[in-house]
């Protein structure tokens, strides 16, 4: 589906991420691990253009869109990359004077040209879809930490994307309210959703990723199925991060 090529990022003189590549194949699981300060987060950020890489090419393979970050990429063809994703944050980033229902509606309404009527129904479908449908009328701080996030899975859903991008979604939340954020998340997954999630969820990328990349000091240490990471890798990295994330 995306054939992602040496991708590369610096703040100043950081060089945060150092040539990255990556293939994800349509409606498949792609985790991604690694420690603070490895990189992750930012090339998830690439993939829609939130952060704008200084070198690499994304391309998607139907031949619907070529993004050449080293030639200078237009707004147009920015746009067009944000508008095949959709974004969950690890903060939720609901907008707070807006009911659940209104900040599903917003994205289709002005990206898509969606009238209110059919965005509305639209948002109703899609709070049912993660269990919410009764929550339509509330506002975020009405809501635990859990619900805004499901919320704010649905409204990545509600632009139709290609690609659902995940950044810690389960980080910010008390321990008891991450299990429904994962639930929903292997629901999308059996549905065929073509998913990259960078996580610390290690019993998450075990069950339900088909790929697992680890990405340390801004390149891939390693990448294969969960089992090869998880059960029969012989990288010291790998084996040295595993060890302590599972302590």
């Amino acid at each position: 589906m995306i054939q992602i090529s040496n991708i590369q990022k610096a703040f100043g003189d950081n060089r945060v991420l150092k040539g990255i590549d990556l293939t994800i194949q349509k409606g498949s699981v792609v985790v991604i691990l690694g420690p603070s300060g490895s990189g992750k987060t930012t090339f998830l950020r690439c993939l829609n253009a939130l952060e704008i890489p200084d070198n690499g090419v994304i391309a998607f393979d139907d031949g619907s869109l070529t993004v050449d970050f080293g030639a200078h990429p237009s707004k147009k063809s920015l746009i067009a990359l944000q508008r095949k994703s959709g974004m969950v944050f690890q903060s939720y980033n609901l907008f707070p004077h807006k009911t659940a229902a209104e900040n599903l509606m917003l994205g289709p309404m002005i990206a898509q040209k969606k009238s209110k009527a059919q965005s509305h129904e639209q948002a109703l479908q899609l709070l049912a879809k993660v269990g919410l449908k009764d929550k339509a009328d509330l506002y975020p701080f009405q809501l635990s930490g859990g619900q805004q996030q499901r919320i704010g899975i649905a409204r990545a859903l509600a632009i139709e994307p290609e690609l659902l991008l995940f950044d810690e979604p389960t980080s910010a939340l008390d321990p008891e309210l991450v299990q429904d954020v994962l639930a929903t998340m292997k629901q999308l997954a059996s549905e065929g959703w073509t998913m990259v999630v960078v996580t610390h969820e290690i019993s998450f990328a075990r069950d339900v990723a088909d790929h697992v990349v680890l990405i340390e000091d801004g390149v891939v240490v390693e990448e294969g199925s969960a089992e090869q990471l998880f059960e029969r890798s012989t990288h010291p990295r790998t084996r040295a991060f595993l060890q302590r994330i599972l302590q």
